[in-house]
């Protein structure tokens, strides 16, 4: 049976926190846009084609600047994105083309840009075996459940908790049919994908252990620790 992955990439956020006139998918990171990082693990990776969504007007900028001046040959599509997140998810759900066979679809947020090909490759695997998983961590610390005042009321058990990453992957028609189904609804408090396939799907999703390296930039402060991940493995993620 034929089967085809695609990667939508996201970088259509305006990262309020980073307190930047710059968006942080194009903050430089040892040089380099942070969002070359990110597109060049899944360039390297054994995903098909990467479908990339960007702001309405930075569709140029991305083509020119990011996807021809980086070499990226995988980035087939440019498009833009929506208001929140999940809209530009969907957007990019549906910019994929599905093969006669089964098309997984790995969901990855543009700023987490310490993912390796390696990690993808595994995601691949992974998603073909359970049709949704999610790569994943789990906690460190202790979590407390809190008040509308911030009073502690409980403290679930920590070895059962895990922090979610991307990529988040998984049968593009089910995802795609899942997050038709929240936008019919009008449900605008999901926070990741997962949680649309738990509440709008038909599959429970499986964690895929990943790395604490596989951090997200929000704030400045994550630049810094960026740069030393970088530089822990020589600039060089594969």
């Amino acid at each position: 049976m034929k089967t085809k992955v695609i990667a939508v990439v996201l970088a259509a956020g305006k990262g309020s926190r980073m307190h930047s006139k710059i968006q942080k998918q194009y903050l430089e990171l040892l040089g380099r846009p942070v969002i070359t990082y990110t597109l060049e693990a899944f360039e390297n990776s054994r995903v098909d084609e990467v479908i990339l969504v960007v702001e309405s007007g930075e569709i140029d900028f991305a083509r020119e600047e990011i996807v021809k001046k980086f070499h990226y040959q995988k980035v087939t599509q440019i498009i833009p994105g929506g208001k929140e997140r999940y809209d530009s998810v969907y957007m990019g759900l549906c910019a994929g083309e599905e093969v006669q066979g089964e098309t997984y679809v790995l969901i990855q947020d543009g700023a987490r840009a310490f993912i390796t090909s390696e990690q993808v490759n595994q995601c691949i695997e992974a998603v073909k075996e359970y049709k949704a998983c999610v790569m994943a961590m789990p906690v460190k610390d202790t979590i407390k459940i809190v008040d509308e005042d911030n009073y502690s009321l409980s403290t679930p058990d920590r070895s059962r908790m895990w922090q979610m990453q991307t990529p988040q992957c998984f049968v593009l028609p089910e995802i795609r049919d899942a997050y038709r189904e929240m936008m019919n609804a009008g449900d605008r408090t999901v926070t990741d994908d997962a949680m649309v396939m738990e509440r709008y799907g038909n599959r429970r999703v499986k964690m895929i252990e990943g790395s604490y390296d596989n951090i997200k930039i929000t704030t400045p402060e994550d630049l810094i620790i960026g740069e030393a991940i970088l530089k822990k493995y020589g600039q060089n993620k594969e």
